[in-house]
């Protein structure tokens, strides 16, 4: 029990010399460096514009040879043409599209005024057989000749 007392009376002592740093005088251990914060990622804000309401005039493309089919309805371009491969419509745009062995004519119509009847505004014209672009009123001219 003597070894207990003097155990304890040693460890007492050695207590008393450590002490705290007075109130108001900086610590000599330096604090430990601050953690990194971690930020997610924002998603960028996209300003999506307000719809269009109203009539926009369509772009009347120009060019050697399309003469005949530019500015034309649907009727004209179905007795110059025949009967289309396909015809698609989304709102007041109609698509209608011929064929041959030689190439594939796309021609959209658009009205040119608000309620107007839509007519041929732009042609796009690609090789049958492999879809690479071909002269446009190369394909007009092979087209009519049917």
């Amino acid at each position: 029990m003597t070894r207990f007392l003097l155990a304890a009376a040693a460890t007492m002592a050695l207590a008393a010399c450590v002490s705290a740093p007075p109130r108001g005088v900086p610590s000599t251990q330096t604090p430990p460096p601050p953690r990194p914060t971690v930020t997610q990622p924002v998603a960028p804000q996209i300003s999506v514009p307000p719809p269009v309401v109203g009539f926009i005039m369509p772009e009347i493309m120009s060019g050697r040879g399309l003469d005949s089919v530019l500015r034309e309805n649907g009727p004209s371009l179905l007795r110059k043409f025949g009967t289309p491969r396909l015809q698609t419509a989304e709102g007041d745009m109609r698509k209608l599209q011929f064929a041959s062995q030689a190439c594939v004519l796309d021609i959209y119509l658009y009205p040119l005024a608000p309620g107007g009847d839509p007519v041929a505004t732009w042609v796009e014209a690609r090789r049958s057989s492999d879809g690479a672009e071909v002269d446009r009123a190369a394909c007009v001219a092979a087209l009519g000749r049917r």
